[in-house]
């Protein structure tokens, strides 16, 4: 996710709004509101508006941001397709779709060599399988998936793929316990995650931002231990949560 962002998404919103004279400053925030705080994980559409909004108050007019910050928090669905059938409203959800796919394309662009797992998650996803089921859940688009998983030589380890077609996390995951999975424990990386985990009473391992390879090491050594024997208790859960929330300045 960090590349992504760091390299596709804030630069393409700079150029799609011309916001070149404050770039700097600008993909900052970017990195910021999307990576480094409770908000990362955001949903694109949603990061972008809270971005735009922020440009609108401190550099530049934006126009059409009012519609836009509605549109993201009244919205049943936020996606491409979605903010298609505004673009015809106003320009805002035109010049948002057009960064959107700009993004896509930036991602598909990306040298392969560097788009690569963290360390020691290939191992980690071995060792869990070897004594579980390993399904991956995700709001990226099915095929973006399977083909990253595929190339990195990941998906021979994982049961199944759960990705945005089929639902948002939280509800993915509740599906899963009504299958009759019992002691459900998510890895993951953003407060939404950890959110998904709560509402559906699951445990939840958190990997750190800019801690991910001590993260990924952490749960091979010590955390699929403790989950696959009865070790996973509240007090060490709770001390995990407190980690991640202070590591996103939570």
């Amino acid at each position: 996710m960090n590349i992504k962002h760091i390299r596709c998404f804030g630069p393409c919103m700079v150029a799609e709004w011309g916001l070149e004279a404050w770039r700097d400053a600008i993909l900052e925030r970017w990195n910021v509101i999307n990576l480094y705080s409770g908000t990362r994980g955001i949903n694109r559409f949603k990061g972008l508006a809270m971005a735009l909004r922020e440009i609108n108050e401190r550099y530049t007019p934006v126009e059409g941001i009012d519609l836009l910050s509605a549109w993201v928090k009244d919205a049943p669905e936020l996606s491409n397709d979605a903010v298609a059938g505004k673009a015809k409203e106003h320009p805002v959800f035109e010049k948002a779709l057009r960064w959107s796919r700009a993004v896509n394309r930036a991602i598909e662009d990306l040298p392969p060599e560097e788009v690569r797992p963290f360390a020691y998650v290939r191992e980690a996803l071995a060792a869990a399988h070897r004594g579980a089921d390993v399904i991956v859940v995700s709001s990226a688009n099915p095929e973006a998936v399977r083909e990253e998983w595929k190339r990195f030589g990941l998906l021979e380890h994982v049961d199944l793929l759960c990705t945005q077609e089929m639902g948002s996390k939280e509800y993915c995951i509740g599906k899963l316990a009504e299958k009759g999975y019992g002691a459900i424990l998510m890895c993951g990386d953003a407060p939404g995650d950890a959110q998904a985990a709560r509402k559906n009473r699951v445990y939840f391992y958190p990997i750190l931002v800019n801690r991910e390879d001590e993260s990924w090491k952490r749960f091979l050594d010590e955390a699929l231990d403790k989950y696959l024997h009865d070790g996973f208790t509240g007090a060490y859960q709770q001390a995990l949560l407190t980690e991640f929330n202070t590591n996103l300045g939570l």
